[in-house]
């Protein structure tokens, strides 16, 4: 923005340009519309029908207004575009899109010209005066400008400030809306009610509750994309019901939603226990306008911990049960039920066409079975699709016949829901239903076509091979998608409907023979081994364990395009990964198991999904016993040690190093030694137990010069001048902060030799020199701010730093702004440092 200053202007009109926004009222818009003509091929009538397909997808009742083309002023022409325009200008004041569209339009159109407020029209014929201030019509100012008559004194414009450093993204987790979504507007307006009602001075609590598959997420998830402008900062979104292993269908652990919501929010570290998870989220979270969906919820103790504790926010729950517990909180309960007969009959008709309105009574019987629910009356829906010389009256007696196990969904004490995907099931072609089964008996809640293609091959050599296969694989998918049974959640990627889980699980077990269920077991698992491997070697390719290579002939990977789209697999499969630690465990295939813990690390190192870290390495190490494998449980030692030490439990981290030390010193793994010797320094450093730390960093450099290991020699410089640094040693801080700095710059290891840069920087301006300590510092917060470096944590505590080194100086004005600079990330980050930085700030 332009700031502007006169000494005098009298009779004049500052502008900084044509303003973007729309006239308060509706008159402008309907002024330029009766001047449009009746042409309804005229450019200014074209345009606004763009305009109204614009204002559509934000609202679609306003497809119901017709453009009124008449010229003059006829009652019922008039009254129409009344309505049109007062229409368009309220939804432009909510949707963004309208309003963008709406404003362009009035620029090119903007009707007959009006007089401002306060002033006479001129004569008609008449010319401006030479002191009038006049922009005709068709005139655009950019940039600053000034229309006066007379100015006296000086005009003084101000460039803009410079733009802040990029921030993280607004977390925008919330799932895509649906196509097809169709009616529900009843429920709509009630949420809407509930949330007019909400208090000033306490955060709000929805619950959303119903049966399975009768629509919550869907609803809940269209009313707050309809409501997104009300939560600028942000929308959260976490499944509490995501199954996790074969047979194991249970609540997410709070402790793992609020890492993840803390890690989105750019929480710099993340506390051990759940009481501390869920006070630091309450403390970043406070005064935010945040909207979080808590979906398929368990009980309220579930969900307490995830709550918010400002009155700024919105948090949403979905569950199958009311969750009265949550009352006592302040929750409202609104409950879902099925869809009304005539949305429903809409939704059958989707894939019924016209048989449905030939056979109303029929289809309002289907509707009835399929207790009004949108995921049964979806499915029956894809069977007059997949059917199409089948009559509605034919599947109602269908369904009312239908047979087979007692599903725990039922309605007025029928299982439709089991009936209904029986029926689905049954008319698919053999080669869906092969798939659908196998997919079923997977630990995985994602699938990708590379493991699809492994289930598909019977292994006796009856697949067809190469580009046939995958053909056959595509259409097999095509068809579970177009019977709403599979779900597209991504380019390549699928899952299921929980309940369509359940049903497929159960058909899998039922229907695969024991051979057949071990063979699709073991693709599943050697698919994740061989993609692991692959994303190793694109995020760690140091962390390869030489020997132990996948053998030719397993599974082919899912290709991973660089180190973005590796780590983002990681991520979406997690939970498919951790079920093949567990089911490996389970089914004795040990080395499998050791070695896929292994092969995630990139996971547990970039991501640090901590209780999966632990649980990972705790089947490992006992699964790398098992199988003799001592480079195995040396691995698993060392790397689980480090996810201890991350969670806080020293004692037993230094127990695994030590254990760790005493299996490598047994077989003569020089590196494995250091690894372990470096692990035991780094616990005592964090003790303060400066000689111990002393001692065993010194030792593991020892051990890695004498391998050659060069960027192991130099992580143990670093740590060796962060102990020299805690001990007050600058110089022999600074000594080996420099070795380490250039060694690292030599190896490519851009992160962690910004790191060491800027440790080195602060040595230096707390010591020997304080304008290089500074150089280096300003050196390093450039790299934390973009690039292959970019760190908020580390930029705030380079500015924190800086400000230590200004204050030094006596420059009080440029110690606070470097303060109030890194406080203000840290705000993000760690509370506790945004306290320190606040005390500092307070100071005189």
């Amino acid at each position: 923005m332009c700031a502007f200053s006169s000494d005098g202007l009298s009779d004049g009109l500052a502008d900084g340009g044509l303003a973007d926004g729309l006239p308060d009222g509706p008159e402008a818009l309907l002024s330029a519309m009766a001047a449009c003509g009746a042409d309804p091929e005229s450019p200014a009538w074209r345009d606004l029908a763009r305009v109204m397909d614009t204002a559509a997808r934000a609202n679609p009742s306003v497809a119901r207004l017709r453009l009124p083309h008449t010229a003059g002023e006829q009652p019922a022409e008039a009254a129409l575009r009344r309505e049109l325009a007062q229409e368009l200008h309220a939804l432009a004041g909510r949707d963004a899109a309208t309003r963008q569209a709406l404003t362009e339009w009035l620029h090119r159109h903007p009707g007959p010209a009006r007089t401002p407020p306060g002033s006479a029209p001129s004569p008609p014929g008449s010319t401006p005066s030479a002191t009038a201030n006049v922009i005709s019509g068709d005139s655009v100012l950019h940039g600053p400008s000034v229309q006066a008559r007379d100015i006296h004194g000086s005009i003084h414009f101000h460039p803009p400030s410079p733009t802040p450093p990029p921030r993280l993204p607004v977390p925008r987790q919330l799932p895509p809306v649906t196509a097809r979504f169709i009616g529900r507007e009843a429920d709509r307006r009630a949420l809407d009610g509930v949330r007019a009602r909400r208090s000033a001075h306490a955060p709000q609590i929805l619950v959303v509750s119903g049966l399975a598959g009768v629509g919550k997420t869907a609803l809940v998830t269209h009313w707050l994309h309809e409501h997104a402008d009300s939560f600028p900062d942000g929308q959260f979104y976490a499944d509490l019901g995501g199954q996790t292993t074969v047979g194991d269908s249970g609540p997410v652990s709070p402790a793992a939603v609020l890492e993840a919501f803390l890690v989105a929010l750019g929480a710099a570290s993340v506390p051990t226990g759940i009481a501390q998870r869920s006070a630091l989220w309450r403390s970043m979270t406070s005064g935010l306008r945040l909207a979080v969906l808590l979906d398929s919820a368990f009980t309220a103790a579930q969900v307490r911990p995830l709550l918010l504790g400002t009155p700024t926010g919105l948090t949403v729950v979905t569950s199958r049960s009311n969750l009265t517990g949550l009352r006592v909180e302040g929750a409202s309960v609104h409950r879902l039920e099925g869809l009304p007969a005539e949305s429903a009959v809409e939704l059958l008709a989707v894939g019924g066409g016209t048989r449905v309105a030939r056979e109303p009574a029929a289809a309002r019987e289907v509707v009835r079975l399929c207790g009004h629910l949108p995921l049964a009356v979806a499915l029956a829906s894809a069977q007059l699709a997949l059917r199409p010389h089948c009559s509605v009256s034919t599947l109602a007696d269908s369904l009312s016949r239908g047979q087979g196990a007692v599903d725990t969904l039922r309605v007025d004490g029928e299982a439709v829901m089991r009936t209904a995907l029986d029926m689905s099931y049954a008319v698919l072609p053999d080669e869906s239903r092969a798939l659908y089964r196998r997919m079923g008996l997977l630990p995985a809640d994602r699938h990708d076509v590379a493991l699809l293609n492994a289930l598909a091959d019977d292994g006796d050599g009856s697949c067809d091979p190469g580009q046939a296969a995958d053909i056959a694989v595509d259409i097999a998918v095509d068809v579970l998608i177009e019977s709403n049974l599979l779900e597209e959640t991504g380019p390549g990627t699928y899952r299921f409907h929980d309940l369509v889980q359940a049903h497929a699980r159960r058909l899998g077990e039922e229907l695969e023979d024991p051979d057949g269920r071990e063979r699709a077991l073991r693709r599943f698992v050697d698919w994740c081994l061989s993609t692991a491997a692959s994303a190793e070697g694109i995020l760690t390719p140091s962390h390869r364990l030489p020997g132990h290579d996948l053998p030719a002939g397993t599974v082919p990977a899912t290709p991973l395009d660089g180190p973005e789209e590796a780590l983002a697999w990681l991520d979406t499969h997690r939970n498919g990964l951790m079920g093949a630690v567990r089911y490996s465990a389970q089914l004795g295939w040990h080395s499998s198991c050791w070695r896929l813990a292994d092969l995630i690390w990139p996971l547990f190192l970039r991501l640090r999904p901590s209780e999966m870290w632990l649980e990972a390495h705790r089947l490992g190490l006992e699964a790398a016993r098992r199988s003799g494998s001592r480079q195995g449980e040396g691995r698993m030692l060392t790397s689980g040690a480090i996810g201890l030490r991350n969670a806080g439990r020293y004692p037993e981290a230094a127990d695994w190093y030590r254990q760790a030390l005493e299996l490598a010193t047994a077989d003569g793994d020089v590196r494995q030694q250091a690894q372990a010797v470096s692990g035991l320094g780094h616990v005592s450093l964090l003790a303060h137990q400066l000689d111990d730390a002393r001692a065993h960093f010194e030792h593991a450099l020892r051990l890695r010069e004498a391998i050659g290991y060069r960027r192991g020699v130099a992580l143990s410089r670093r740590r060796l001048g962060e102990t020299a640094l805690a001990g007050g040693d600058l110089t022999t801080a600074a000594g080996h902060l420099r070795r380490a700095v250039d060694e690292l710059d030599s190896l490519g290891e851009t992160y962690e030799a910004t790191r060491v840069l800027a440790l080195l920087g602060h040595v230096l301006d707390r010591g020997e020199d304080p304008d290089g300590g500074v150089r280096r510092l300003r050196e390093a917060l450039a790299r934390f701010r973009a690039g292959d470096a970019r760190s908020e944590h580390w930029e705030a505590r380079c500015l924190e730093w800086l400000g230590q080194a200004a204050e030094s100086r006596g420059d009080h004005a440029e110690s606070v702004r470097h303060y109030e600079a890194a406080r203000d990330l840290f705000r993000r980050l760690s509370p506790e440092d945004t306290q320190r930085l606040d005390a500092r700030l307070r100071r005189p």
